[in-house]
């Protein structure tokens, strides 16, 4: 008994799928096979009822960590445009990382969303590389095309290696089939799909945006940055 009513406890282990999808599927089933008598219902509690906990956590984490990141990189560049433009490896990198999940079939759980938020700090420290050595090629007087050009020749090794040496430490978490797998699993796949498509926006796309941008400088200042 539990407050002066009768309880009845229903145990079970998950294995070989994620705890969230397996809950759903149970409440779904439940509710178009079985007929709960009045008075009587069901509670969902143990690990899921923690797991939605920490999903109401994280709806709060999430955007104080991309916040954060963000003051980091103005307090860097101490200008919101190139902020912004480092920024902007966020959001692909998430699309990679939900592209790998999709790839390998697994559902969106707590342990991929820490691997989104693992996934936002190495995205910028990669085009965090790339602006600043760009704007120390524009500050020797050099035009936005040929900063963007030397500068990203430049980082191209260093980003790669960065990139490879991340991915290649996530691999046997990636693969991992013993205990723990299904915690693992999504959060090294999160990060080496995120990685890759971070990868491609900061030697591909970050440094055409900033051939817009400091064009546009150049055109107001032809003698150097803004």
């Amino acid at each position: 008994r539990e407050n002066g009513k009768r309880r009845i406890v229903v145990q079970a282990n998950v294995r070989g799928r994620d705890l969230g999808s397996f809950v759903s599927e149970a409440q779904q089933r439940i509710a178009e096979q079985v007929k709960i008598p009045a008075g009587q219902w069901l509670d969902w509690g143990g690990q899921f009822e923690n797991l939605l906990a920490a999903r109401k956590r994280l709806t709060i984490v999430v955007p104080v960590c991309l916040f954060l990141i963000f003051l980091l990189l103005f307090g860097a560049f101490n200008s919101v445009k190139y902020a912004l433009l480092v920024f902007t490896g966020v959001p692909l990198g998430l699309t990679g990382g939900i592209l790998a999940l999709w790839l390998r079939g697994m559902p969106f759980s707590i342990s991929a969303a820490v691997g989104f938020i693992a996934l936002a700090g190495v995205a910028v420290l990669n085009g965090l590389v790339m602006v600043t050595m760009i704007n120390q090629w524009r500050e020797e007087g050099n035009s936005a095309y040929d900063a963007v050009f030397h500068g990203s020749l430049r980082r191209l090794r260093p980003v790669l290696m960065t990139a490879l040496v991340a991915s290649l430490g996530f691999v046997p978490m990636a693969l991992s089939t013993g205990t723990g797998a299904e915690v693992q699993r999504p959060l090294a796949t999160v990060v080496i799909g995120g990685l890759i498509s971070s990868t491609a926006l900061t030697l591909l796309v970050l440094p055409a945006l900033y051939s817009i941008i400091g064009g546009k400088d150049d055109a107001r200042n032809p003698r150097g940055v803004s």
